[in-house]
């Protein structure tokens, strides 16, 4: 007699640990970033990565995508360092040279910024819009705040949409007109 309730005879696999799934889900994101999968593609082998329970099931995810030695993707890890670390240091080194644009003394009104002769601050540059951006002091801390130019507003290589806190030594850039902020 027989009972319904049997033991495998089979190990039970192990639990997939987090590094495994990173490591899969990563070769993913690369092969969509580099059009080896189409999004779709991309997507449902997420949803599959995320819901695998054994390693083969994640190794034929990215049999088609993984053919990179460990020394290849060390190398080209190293290689991203360096040029992040390059990219940042010319950006160190611009931001040093820019002009600088001291905050004004706070007052009850903004500091208008534009190619109007009647804001506060004019720029005259053809990617700087008549009525451009304004710099206010509010409870403490300065606001920058586009006013709908059509060149557009940055703070630290970022664009701004609405309103952002800035501080010493940001870099702004009003359309294609850069400066480093400074309080003196």
């Amino acid at each position: 007699m027989t009972s319904s309730f049997q033991f495998s005879t089979y190990p039970a696999p192990a639990r997939l640990s987090d590094d495994e799934r990173d490591r899969v889900l990563d070769v993913l994101r690369e092969g969509a970033a580099q059009g080896k999968l189409s999004h779709d593609t991309f997507l449902r082998r997420m949803e599959l990565a995320l819901s695998a329970r054994r390693s083969d099931e994640l190794a034929a995810l990215t049999a088609d995508l993984d053919t990179q030695s460990r020394w290849s993707r060390a190398l080209y890890g190293a290689v991203s360092r360096v040029s992040g670390f390059s990219v940042a240091m010319r950006r160190a080194w611009q931001s040093e040279r820019l002009p600088k644009l001291l905050f004004p003394v706070p007052g009850p009104y903004p500091l208008r910024i534009g190619r109007d002769p009647h804001n506060g601050l004019r720029l005259s540059h053809e990617t700087v819009s008549r009525v451009h951006a304004e710099l206010t002091h509010q409870s403490g801390v300065w606001v920058l705040r586009d006013l709908g130019s059509t060149n557009g507003t940055s703070v630290n290589g970022r664009r701004v949409t609405g309103a952002v806190v800035v501080n010493d030594g940001d870099q702004v850039s009003f359309g294609r007109m850069s400066f480093r902020l400074a309080t003196h």
